[in-house]
């Protein structure tokens, strides 16, 4: 039976925290797909973390880095040593289910055009909601914001099945992303300039313009804390996702997109952290400025990073993304359910 499935690696981003290890991995252990195999890849870890790995699950593989590269580096320098079929890059903080992987890996192997997939994520400490860093799939518009099927921006739904179909996504979370090992090495992984967030998205946007696809398969269900690593509420976080959605972009567009399209970002983010500031966040807003400070500073590295594309395409014609502006959508006409957005403003 198990030499008819292709071979899945699980592979755990970690770096300290090893009360996650301690919580998560037993669930995993118990997953029931016969081909698998688990790996630890871990960023240095100062806290004993893979000492205990080897104490109680002995089969676990460990890969050490010999420094905290964080989660796009820390996978890239692992998965050179790790050989499977399919990559599943599972954050620590992840609690799974015993047939989580099957329902993706059947999908996946029926149609060659899909590359990377995710299950449907639901939070983990309030189980009837789904999760910030996922939900039902990840979509994006035409201004490079990125949503969920269940978020958008902060607002999160209630899971009542209603997002239960396969659907194809224009990106998948990297909390629990599964993704061809072929497709991953043919792309060299992620941007190591994100260091972490949105590396999943960059990654996802560079496959669609090679032809791949992304799809969610809610007959898999996960359960993620969010933050496990870095806190939420963590000012360096927004510095982040502020700074590499502006390199993402930098990245992925024509030129003609991008000479209006970072003022208009620009202009929008500062309105974000004028926000922060009059509602008593300096220390985001301070992020903010920061990530536009490195951003328009080091422009000239971002802009060599197209080389690695020589098919970018306008926002408006790549696939699963919302032809409007979701951020009109949520704070001016106030709608924040995925489901209520008009179907034929989706480029699908």
């Amino acid at each position: 039976m198990e030499q008819n499935k292709p071979l899945v690696a699980v592979v755990i981003i970690h770096w300290n925290r090893k009360q996650l290890l301690e919580k998560f991995l037993p669930a995993l252990t118990k997953s029931t797909y016969p081909n698998l195999k688990i790996i630890l890849a871990d960023n240095n870890s100062k806290d004993r973390s893979t000492e205990w790995v080897k104490q109680n699950f002995p089969h676990i593989q460990i890969i050490k880095n010999n420094e905290n590269y964080g989660y796009a580096g820390g996978y890239n320098r692992a998965l050179l040593y790790v050989q499977a079929d399919y990559y599943v890059l599972l954050n620590n903080d992840v609690e799974v289910t015993p047939d989580w992987i099957e329902p993706i890996i059947d999908v996946v192997e029926n149609d060659k055009s899909i590359a990377a997939a995710q299950p449907k994520i639901i939070d983990y400490n309030n189980q009837t909601l789904f999760e910030y860093a996922g939900a039902a799939g990840g979509y994006m518009d035409y201004l490079g914001y990125a949503f969920c099927r269940g978020r958008i921006f902060e607002k999160i739904e209630t899971d009542t099945n209603q997002y239960n179909s396969i659907q194809k996504v224009f990106w998948v979370s990297g909390a629990c992303m599964f993704i061809r090992s072929e497709v991953f090495r043919s792309l060299d992984g992620f941007d190591e300039y994100f260091f972490a967030h949105m590396e999943e998205i960059d990654l996802c946007w560079r496959m669609q313009l090679k032809g791949y696809n992304a799809v969610v398969v809610p007959q898999s269900k996960v359960y993620h804390v969010g933050g496990g690593t870095l806190s939420k509420q963590s000012p360096y976080k927004t510095y982040l996702n502020f700074r590499n959605s502006l390199i993402m972009l930098t990245k992925n567009l024509p030129i003609s997109t991008l000479i209006w399209l970072i003022p208009v970002r620009s202009t929008l983010d500062l309105i974000s952290s004028i926000y922060f500031l009059i509602n008593g966040f300096p220390r985001y807003s301070a992020s903010i400025h920061k990530a536009h400070a490195q951003y328009f500073f080091k422009f000239s590295k971002w802009w060599k990073l197209r080389e690695q594309n020589n098919s970018v395409k306008p926002i408006k014609k790549l696939s699963s993304v919302y032809k409007r502006s979701i951020v009109f959508e949520h704070f001016i006409k106030r709608n924040s359910i995925f489901s209520k957005l008009n179907k034929k403003h989706f480029n699908l």
